[in-house]
């Protein structure tokens, strides 16, 4: 219940940033055109906030936080007096009325842009790009790839850590091969083409790097207990943290995953067990149980140690503000062109329906995100933002890239586009957009349940 509460939360805070940032765009520009608003609104339904400024604007937070908008003074809805109409929407110049639509959208970018430099500024400390397992007979055991492999590279990008990896592998949904290029543990680099042969993502396998058939490099889990659950059979048995297991019915426990496999293949069955409790051999009968999703296999209840991380497996990523500007720039320049080559792979089938999401699995994201930190929430924002302004430009007429495809028109045309025309186009936009929304929500439910 708590994460659900924490995952809403930060879902708000999320997505009223972002609509704030997306419609202050349409506002701002709006105002430099000296038009007239005369309400800003973030969300819909219900006011739970309402303020009239000094200009008469009506400001308010409402209840529905999945939008919102700014609505100005328009001859088409309103009536304009002659003496209103150099502030009315609907008399400026096209290139005016284009502006302030494309406002919209070209914010959230900035704001892309200034949240990634802001990860910079502040700096992280990230694992490298080695590869550790590499899963027999899969994709990436064919084409060669070998633990301890750095990937530098994906395709013509580079890759600075494993968010630029996950990206850029994702990009090649329903292609035959992906070229990775890697610095070998010799210093040698070297571009193998991983075969996936029409592999698409799957929803189903989140983990894309598994799919794909290699791990990220993790230091190895030692024998040593670094937790022990209280009232389970770890703690019924005798066992404390710092025991190191080296012995279970004799046999000696060199690796984590060795007692992983004994344990899980005996359920409900009791064993003797060595542990090293300070420099002293303790002898434990301990009755394993079983676990609550798979009866069938073991359950101890402890948490090993993990080894501590190679000094050379880790880097320290901090930038100056000017660099950091710029690398949030290019970073966010690539967000948008691989949001567009996956809409691209949506509409050829590369990229299944199945893979939208929809509210609760943003709002999942929010939560998780905020819960790691204030550079991943940021970086989830960034994200998120540049999502938003890349659906707001497709051409579809219940959004501001269909409004923009109007003006292009009248541009062309030296006229506006008829209002049976528009009203037309609103009505199937509404239509696409209410059916892409339904089959994300659809995805989300059943990715939960």
């Amino acid at each position: 219940m708590l994460e659900i509460a924490r995952n809403i939360l930060f879902f708000v805070i999320a997505l009223g940033i972002l609509v704030a940032v997306h419609e202050w765009g349409h506002y701002y520009v709006a105002k430099l055109c000296k038009v007239k608003i005369l309400k800003f609104s973030i969300g819909f339904g219900k006011p739970i906030y309402r303020r009239v400024t000094s200009s008469g604007m009506e400001f308010v937070i409402a209840m529905i936080p999945l939008g919102g908008y700014v609505r100005m003074l328009d001859g088409r809805v309103d009536a304009v007096s002659p003496a209103q109409e150099s502030v009315a929407f609907n008399f400026q110049p096209v290139w005016q009325r284009f502006a302030i639509v494309a406002a919209g959208p070209l914010v959230n970018f900035i704001f892309a842009i200034f949240a990634l430099a802001a990860i910079g500024m502040i700096g992280q400390q990230t694992p490298t790009t080695v590869i550790g397992e590499i899963t027999p007979d899969t994709f990436a055991a064919q084409s060669g790839l070998q633990s301890g492999d750095k990937i530098i590279a994906v395709g013509q990008h580079d890759t600075n850590d494993w968010r630029d990896v996950l990206i850029e592998l994702s990009t090649y949904s329903g292609e035959d091969v992906i070229p990775v290029t890697v610095k070998q543990t010799n210093g040698v680099t070297q571009t193998h083409n991983i075969p996936i042969n029409g592999w698409k993502i799957d929803p189903d396998q989140p983990d894309l790097f598994s799919a794909i058939g290699f791990q990220r490099f993790t230091p190895a889990l030692t024998t040593k207990l670094g937790f022990v659950e209280e009232g389970s059979p770890a703690d019924r048995g005798g066992l404390q943290v710092n025991d190191k297991i080296e012995k279970i019915d004799g046999t000696s426990m060199e690796k984590w995953s060795q007692i992983v496999d004994f344990i899980e293949q005996r359920p409900n069955q009791t064993a003797r067990v060595e542990v090293l409790r300070e420099d002293q051999m303790v002898d434990l009968e301990l009755t394993f149980g079983q676990k609550a999703d798979t009866p069938s296999q073991g359950y101890l209840g402890v948490i090993p140690f993990q080894d501590t991380w190679p000094p050379e497996y880790i880097q320290n990523i901090q930038l100056g503000p000017v660099d950091a500007l710029v690398d949030g720039a290019a970073q966010t320049w690539r967000l948008m062109g691989v949001t567009m080559e996956m809409l691209g792979k949506l509409l050829t089938g590369d990229v299944s329906v199945k893979n939208l999401s929809g509210p609760i699995s943003i709002a999942q994201g929010a939560g998780m995100s905020a819960s790691i930190g204030i550079v991943a929430f940021l970086s989830f924002l960034a994200l998120i933002s540049v999502n938003l302004g890349i659906i707001n430009l497709l051409p579809l007429p219940i959004l501001d890239g269909g409004h923009l495809l109007y003006f292009t028109i009248e541009w062309i045309t030296g006229k506006p586009v008829s209002e049976a025309i528009q009203e037309v186009g609103f009505k199937i936009g509404g239509m696409i957009l209410f059916a892409v929304m339904a089959t994300a929500i659809v995805n989300d439910i059943l990715r939960n349940t």
